[in-house]
């Protein structure tokens, strides 16, 4: 048999056990052995990713820009750390950070025949939190990986740094304004004011509660969604502690 006939032959829940073990022994894998037919296919990785790993923590949520094709991710519970972490250790080799705005859901929204409207999806979220992501990759060729084959590796997502939470108001739906500012080791790497990449972050949470419900699983109460990049991604060097500060909530730390 071939490469290219194995790699044809492969089940999207053989790739989730390589990405699996890529996680566990941090020897990746190259895109060209996912079997990414189209974005269903993606998707069908990430749950069996998700079921190998564990409980879902929560999601990620996002488009480049406006107008663009939204994407998600289902982030393991264990990915989710407190503001302060420090992330050391052989699984922190990229060290991409960014800094996002989250969501917190206080109320679940089940799979359902009818879409959720903007309403709804407002009225079951709890509070609102700063965070940092982190991007980490499974894959050897990340950089010129298709889009399908970084959407199977969770969007690359490593971790999320959670900061403390605020109660929800929907003005916080409209991020057009929002100011954001991430230091490394002191100094300014980042200060954007409305530089979200989908500032219609209602409209993303909208679309990720019918997403979700279509691939049969929901949103679940406790759950946090975030939303996409306020800064674009920086990359720390080991020893680096980042701060972030979003205007109107509490600062949020990890170090490196």
């Amino acid at each position: 048999m071939t490469l290219a006939e194995a790699v044809a032959q492969a089940s999207p829940g053989e790739a989730a056990q390589a990405l699996c073990r890529a996680r566990r022994d941090g020897r990746r894998v190259m895109s060209s052995m996912l079997p990414l037919q189209d974005r269903r296919t993606a998707y069908a990785i990430q749950d069996a990713t998700l079921a190998a790993l564990g409980a879902v923590g929560g999601w990620k949520v996002g488009a480049s820009a406006p107008g663009r094709e939204l994407v998600c991710a289902p982030l393991p519970a264990e990915g989710l750390v407190p503001g302060g972490a420090s992330l050391v250790g052989s699984a922190w080799h990229l060290r991409g950070v960014e800094a996002e705005l989250a969501f917190r859901l206080g109320a679940d929204l089940p799979p359902r025949a009818t879409p959720y409207t903007r309403d709804e999806v407002a009225d079951a979220i709890a509070s609102v939190l700063p965070v940092i992501e982190v991007a980490e990759t499974r894959l050897v060729d990340w950089l010129d990986a298709s889009p399908s084959a970084l959407l199977a590796d969770l969007l690359c997502h490593g971790g999320l740094v959670l900061g403390e939470p605020a109660p929800f108001e929907r003005a916080w739906l409209d991020l057009s304004q929002l100011e954001v500012v991430m230091h490394f080791d002191g100094q300014v790497v980042a200060h954007t004011v409305g530089e979200h990449t989908h500032p219609d972050v209602g409209a993303l949470l909208v679309w990720l509660a019918n997403q979700g419900a279509a691939r049969g699983q929901g949103l679940r109460a406790g759950q946090v969604v975030t939303t996409g990049s306020c800064t674009g991604m920086l990359f720390a060097s080991q020893g680096t502690a980042v701060r972030v500060q979003v205007k109107g909530l509490a600062p949020l730390r990890a170090s490196f």
